[in-house]
């Protein structure tokens, strides 16, 4: 549908000057989900679908030299969590495509960020896996949803190419990333 989606707005004289791609689903797990297609959908939503809307609406934006492109990756995409192999690895690559469009077509006025928001009250976490994984943890790490829009809106046009929303999560993902926590994580019996 995307083809049809870019068709649709040039027939319509429609210019699209700022693009937010939002694309997430939990997604079957991809050793274990023995259904390829199944597998090739998931990939396509989560990777293959932004980067054909950065590919279709871009160029109009570098024509005008002015743009804006918002995609939502997630923390997941910062740190390599054990098990985690369909999910996150797919917002790391948002993460590294928002990046390089960034430094290529900044300089010319299209803003390209990823954004990377953690726990967030949205319809994403219905699903009774979820919902129930939600019901387990504690208020005070998820952010509502206009708090992350609000805070992703400022950090692009400050020329950020990636933002980690919520002051918990920019403490937080730092330090879940290095060694000695990870290690310390480990000798805890905590697996990430």
């Amino acid at each position: 549908g995307l083809g049809r989606l870019y068709a649709e707005t040039q027939a319509q004289g429609l210019q699209v000057d700022f693009l937010v791609n939002n694309a997430g689903s939990e997604g079957p797990d991809l050793i274990r989900t023995r259904d390829w297609p199944r597998q090739d959908a998931y990939i396509r939503l989560m990777m293959t679908s932004v980067a054909a809307m950065c590919h279709e609406f871009i160029p109009g934006m570098l024509e005008r030299g002015d743009g804006r492109v918002i995609n939502v990756a997630s923390v997941a995409g910062r740190m390599t969590v054990g098990g985690d192999y369909s999910y996150g690895p797919t917002k790391a690559y948002l993460i590294a495509l928002s990046k390089g469009l960034a430094s290529a077509f900044g300089p010319q006025g299209v803003k390209v960020m990823a954004l990377c928001p953690g726990f967030t009250h949205t319809e994403f976490h219905m699903s009774d896996r979820l919902t129930e994984m939600k019901q387990a943890t504690p208020e005070f790490i998820w952010y509502d949803a206009d708090v992350v829009i609000r805070e992703g809106l400022a950090a692009l046009e400050k020329g950020k190419d990636e933002h980690t929303s919520g002051r918990l999560y920019r403490f937080i993902v730092p330090v879940i990333r290095q060694r000695w926590f990870q290690g310390l994580l480990k000798l805890m019996g905590v697996r990430l």
